[in-house]
């Protein structure tokens, strides 16, 4: 009975707080993205940016210490919740999170305003719009100055998260640090997985429509409704 009020209060904690932090999410990308293009240039503002960053990490780690309590399964979160633990350390990766936040955001609708393929392609397509700009940015903020750095400006920095995140690699620019190889062979791994992804779901929907489509095409030309010949048959003599 106990475990059971635990988990219930788990997820009712993470019911709570997944849209308020999926907001925080974007807003700390948004003060990240501030930190890395504004560049000194107007240091008030980059003090302010990174206030309000820390105070949503800060936000970040309270959730994490909060269900980390609750679960009750002391070290064994970690282990257990380790994509959670990553993306504490790492709050740039939290794009790759949306899914949890939309199973836990679906649970107060009766039915899903998507299709399982819809829902697929848009995780996909959000995700992978996010976690290239996070990477633009990171990748940027680590290239610019570099020594023998191709990617000097921020669109620089967009034009390859796009070809590394599509698994192109045109190779006209590249990261030089090792922080930014690091971040490109993230991205390129995450690149693979959501491509595996957006294929093999519109493979099977294509799949699904055709079917359907000879299914119908064969019921119509049965006329006996595929009943058969034997229901049709008059009697003899």
């Amino acid at each position: 009975m106990h475990v059971r009020n635990r988990a219930n209060r788990l997820r009712d904690w993470e019911r709570r707080a997944e849209l308020p932090l999926l907001i925080a999410s974007l807003l700390f990308l948004a003060c990240y993205a501030v930190l890395v293009l504004n560049h000194s240039r107007d240091p008030l503002l980059g003090d302010v940016a990174l206030s309000v960053l820390l105070a949503v990490w800060a936000l970040f780690a309270c959730d994490y210490a909060v269900r980390l309590m609750l679960s009750g399964q002391g070290a064994r979160f970690v282990t257990k919740h380790w994509l959670d633990t990553v993306v504490l350390l790492l709050p740039l990766l939290r794009p790759v999170r949306i899914v949890s936040t939309y199973v836990t955001l679906q649970r107060r609708r009766d039915q899903p305003r998507l299709s399982l393929y819809g829902r697929v392609m848009s995780y996909a397509g959000v995700t992978a719009v996010l976690l290239s700009f996070a990477c633009a940015l990171a990748v940027y903020q680590q290239e610019r100055g570099a020594p023998g750095a191709s990617i000097r400006t921020f669109g620089d920095s967009v034009w390859w998260a796009c070809s590394a995140i599509t698994t192109v690699g045109y190779g006209d620019v590249t990261p030089v640090t090792p922080l930014g190889r690091l971040f490109a062979v993230f991205l390129m791994v995450c690149g693979l997985a959501l491509l595996g992804a957006v294929t093999g779901s519109f493979s099977s929907w294509l799949i699904q429509v055709f079917g359907r489509e000879d299914r119908t095409t064969t019921a119509d030309q049965d006329p006996s409704g595929g009943r058969g010949e034997s229901a049709e048959r008059p009697p003899e003599g």
